[in-house]
């Protein structure tokens, strides 16, 4: 390069910074005497404000530094590599196709017996006919008992086809068996399958303040059981009369369970009732001929040889009299009986075990039945609207229907006339001493009184005794 040139380079540099001199000639003048040299001559550096600036700006560039290098050379880093895993292949079983398919939910479908409904009905009900109804009864060989009484609330189970036809019908064999009948075979089979039943027993308390059947009620009985309750004591304790406010019970009875559910009331274990400070027992025992009764402590049948009164009867319209004013006739006549006014059509039963002595039409009494019991008593019963199926000298056990209420011969009203007769003497059946019925053989007496009378009696002093504890508590906190 020429010597000229270099010349007029240097010079254009010098043009340059004379100008950049006299644009910043304010900062020139402020920063002119800033100076790091070290000679003796130099003055000591003064901390203005620029030189705090230039120092916190320093400060903050290291800081920041800090902070923002090991992030970069994070952010530098490479990502990890994943271990490499091996997979192997394992041989493993095939399954069944059966196991790969889903179970088969079978649609059946359960059909309550309603009151009045017969078998027949039902099948139609579920568009089937009486020959599929044949069908079943034919198939059903020791199972088809279970047709011939259907009851209301009874469940059938049907399970039919997508055509409408019958599959399948499930029913109760009885209690504790299922029966299956499929028809979706070659030919139909029949199945049996047993059901748990079990047997929980309760014990309940009443004292009456109203009715029996409030009394069982507050005490968590059901109706059907205070209905057996009344039922064992009936031929000691007229229920209409006879029952008075602070009357009590006990009783200890089963309920039974089926596959975990309620299924049904049981029978009483043992009860005691108190009637107007009389105490009547009863306990259940299962006789020598397998069969089950009730006795009294003494071993004796609850189940007396007549019952006190044969019909259901709202009141006693006449009692037993020697001598009342007839209600038609005008006159004073004694009256051998008691009547009992029942709606038209309730039924009359046999006070006990005889046979028909006498049934037709009799002055006075209208249609009229004569029972001979043994060789010494006899029961009466008049002004029935119509008979039963009994017949002259046909036998009747106690409790069978004989006829029904009404008003034929001499009434006013729709009763029954009933008497008791010793010897063809009419006695007051409110009154009369029934005869007490045998007790038990020696050596059954002897094991009702160890395996039952004893054990229950104890549990119901206990029961008794803890019922009059808690009574006296509560007393003596009123008290208080």
């Amino acid at each position: 390069m020429s010597e000229g040139t270099q010349t007029a380079r240097a010079a254009r540099k010098q043009a340059i910074r004379r100008k950049a001199q006299r644009r910043h000639s304010h900062f020139y003048e402020r920063c002119s005497h800033w100076s790091f040299s070290r000679g003796d001559s130099a003055e000591p550096i003064h901390w203005h404000r620029e030189r705090w600036v230039l120092a916190g700006t320093a400060l903050l560039i290291t800081v920041l530094s800090g902070f923002i290098i090991p992030a970069w050379a994070s952010a530098m880093r490479p990502a990890p590599v994943p271990a490499a895993h091996a997979l192997l292949p394992l041989a493993l079983p095939k399954a069944p196709a059966s196991a790969m398919q889903a179970p088969t939910v079978e649609d059946w479908r359960i059909v309550q017996v309603q009151p009045g409904q017969t078998l027949s009905d039902i099948f139609q009900s579920q568009g089937l006919s009486l020959t599929d109804l044949q069908r079943v009864i034919d198939a059903a060989g020791s199972a088809k008992s279970a047709f011939h009484n259907i009851r209301p609330h009874q469940e059938f189970d049907f399970l039919l086809g997508s055509d409408g036809s019958l599959k399948g019908l499930r029913f109760d064999k009885d209690q504790s068996s299922r029966a299956i009948l499929r028809f979706d075979g070659a030919q139909p089979t029949l199945a049996l399958q047993p059901r748990e039943m079990e047997q929980r027993e309760h014990v309940a308390h009443g004292s009456i303040s109203s009715s029996l059947f409030a009394a069982g009620a507050k005490a968590g009985m059901s109706p059907a059981m205070v209905g057996k309750l009344a039922d064992l004591f009936k031929y000691d304790i007229d229920f209409v009369q006879d029952l008075r406010v602070g009357d009590s019970f006990t009783v200890v009875y089963d309920d039974i369970y089926r596959d975990g559910s309620y299924f049904a009331e049981g029978d009483i274990v043992a009860a005691e009732f108190v009637n107007q400070g009389t105490r009547y027992t009863a306990y259940r025992f299962k006789k020598a001929d397998g069969n089950y009764g009730w006795f009294s402590e003494d071993g004796r049948p609850i189940q007396k040889s007549f019952l006190r009164i044969p019909v259901d009867f709202t009141r006693i319209s006449s009692q037993f009299s020697a001598g009342r004013m007839h209600p038609i006739l005008g006159k004073m006549r004694a009256h051998k009986g008691v009547d009992y006014a029942a709606p038209s059509g309730t039924p009359i039963h046999a006070a006990g075990d005889g046979v028909v002595k006498y049934r037709g039409w009799m002055r006075g009494y209208g249609n009229f039945v004569v029972i001979q019991h043994n060789g010494s008593i006899s029961t009466a019963y008049g002004h029935m609207s119509r008979f039963a199926n009994e017949r002259v000298g046909q036998r009747v056990s106690q409790g069978q229907v004989i006829g029904y209420v009404g008003m034929t011969g001499l009434a006013t009203g729709p009763h029954l006339h009933y008497e008791f007769r010793v010897n063809n003497v009419q006695r007051d059946p409110q009154s009369v001493t029934l005869p007490k019925p045998e007790p038990l053989p020696g050596a059954q007496l002897a094991r009702f009184k160890s395996q039952v009378v004893q054990p229950q009696l104890a549990r119901l002093k206990a029961l008794d005794a803890n019922i009059k504890l808690a009574r006296a508590g509560s007393s003596t906190r009123n008290d208080d």
